[in-house]
């Protein structure tokens, strides 16, 4: 006969955007079940959902404007046309069809997508036209000069996939850049990232390679995803002998920060060591205000709370505290998480029901800030059936995928008990595959 529960908690399982300007608007979490909605604290304007802009913002939208459709059909948006030279130059129809990032910039076309990019160098510079006008040119002739528009068709950063990677996409669709710096400890990797100025330039390249690939995934028309999230993990990162990773950070952050405006959405530093917060300051000397307001720190105690505000569980990595798993065959982005919230010096329990037969039940758990113990059984409707233990944690420190085959209808219930001072937020989801069992009971046949 099936226990008791005393139940403390229970939780069954089973504007449009315009060209103006861009704002994030803050969801809460729903403290006690069901799906998980948005979360975010932020409070910048750089985002995809739109806002009103103000009479100085759209004058200074107008009066770039008029300063980009003069210089095209003055044929001086890149110099003078004395001063340009002839590899560069254009005559005045080339400049009229003119693109960065695939969108035509001649204002006069119409395009859905001049404005955003505009906005992208208005930002840049808090809407200071003549600032954002020369920050524009300067990026043209900086991508004339380091090859960007050829930079896809090259073969770069073989040896470097393990650093840099895009998985998945934040709670607003951006695509999420992981940057591990870990791998740096490894001397002979280093010095191959490293080990000279070519070397060093290659990497610089590569990065720039990457931020296209990631401009490929956006989209500037009206409510398109503009800009992407970096995570930066310096977990295990090297302190010493770094000279040339910081000389190659610094050279790969400021070409960003200088030709790619406002495309980093945020920049999330986690497994922050106590000695870095030092060294940034120095490092960010070289950023600008707006790059500056990008970045949030997060210690290890709080990785997976500070990512979760960001990204969704079933899109965060499970070694972040995340639901996501390489080549998962079990579950996909598309199934929702559902949230438990178990109070400090409680226990919160979660059921998943079994109507049938003849099937495998599947389920991830996750626990904002562990320090929780974990019980599974399965409970069968039978009351002349035995409870089967199927797992019994004692410290949950990871997140969990667990599976049983059912043989009978009943219930599986898992028990979260907190016996810390501090609230825990349980994420989960289960699912129920069809299964053919390997083996026949001679009983049964």
């Amino acid at each position: 006969m099936a226990e008791k529960y005393e139940k403390t908690q229970y939780c069954n399982g089973d504007d449009d955007h315009e060209s103006e300007c861009e704002s994030e608007s803050e969801c809460e979490i729903e403290s006690e079940n069901i799906h998980i909605d948005q979360e975010t604290d932020e409070e910048d304007e750089s985002t995809t959902c739109s806002v009103e802009m103000n009479h100085k913002q759209k004058a200074a939208l107008l009066g770039l404007r008029c300063k980009v459709e003069d210089a095209i059909r003055g044929n001086y948006l890149l110099g003078r046309p004395g001063n340009i030279p002839k590899e560069r130059g254009k005559t005045r129809e080339q400049l009229r069809e003119i693109t960065l990032w695939g969108v035509p910039l001649l204002p006069t076309k119409g395009h859905a997508g001049t404005d955003d990019v505009l906005l992208k160098f208005l930002r840049a510079k808090d809407f200071r036209v003549a600032d954002a006008f020369e920050m524009l040119r300067k990026t043209l002739k900086w991508r004339t000069e380091y090859q960007a528009d050829r930079i896809l068709e090259e073969k770069l950063g073989s040896h470097l996939g393990n650093v840099v990677c895009l998985k998945s996409r934040d709670r607003e669709g951006r695509p999420v850049c992981y940057v591990t710096y870990g791998a740096f400890n490894n001397r002979e990797f280093y010095r191959k990232a490293y080990g000279s100025e070519e070397r060093c330039n290659e990497f610089v390249r590569w990065r720039v390679q990457l931020m296209e690939r990631c401009i490929q995934k956006m989209s500037f028309e009206s409510g398109g995803v503009n800009s992407i999230l970096q995570i930066s993990d310096l977990n295990n990162s090297p302190r010493q002998n770094l000279k040339e990773l910081r000389a190659v950070r610094k050279k790969t952050m400021i070409l960003l920060q200088d030709n790619y405006p406002e495309f980093l959405h945020k920049i999330i530093i986690i497994n922050v060591p106590f000695w870095y917060r030092a060294s940034h300051l120095v490092f960010s000397r070289f950023f600008s205000h707006s790059m500056k307001r990008k970045f949030v720190f997060a210690k290890p105690s709080d990785v997976t709370k500070t990512l979760l505000k960001f990204i969704a569980p079933e899109n965060l990595p499970v070694q972040y505290g995340g639901l996501m798993r390489e080549n998962d065959a079990d579950f996909t982005p598309a199934k929702k998480a559902s949230e438990l919230i178990v109070r400090a010096n409680s226990s919160g329990f979660i059921e998943f029901p079994i109507t049938e037969a003849g099937v495998t039940m599947v389920w991830d758990i996750t626990v904002v800030g562990w320090d929780v113990s974990l019980k599974e059984q399965f409970i069968p409707n039978d009351e002349g059936s035995y409870k089967i233990l199927i797992k019994n944690q004692k410290k949950m420190g990871e997140s969990v995928r667990n599976s049983f085959y059912i043989c009978e209808t009943g219930r599986i219930i898992i028990t979260i008990h907190n016996d810390t001072f501090k609230k825990k937020r349980v994420l989960y989801r289960s699912k129920a595959k069809p299964t053919v069992p390997m083996y026949r009971s001679p009983l049964n046949s």
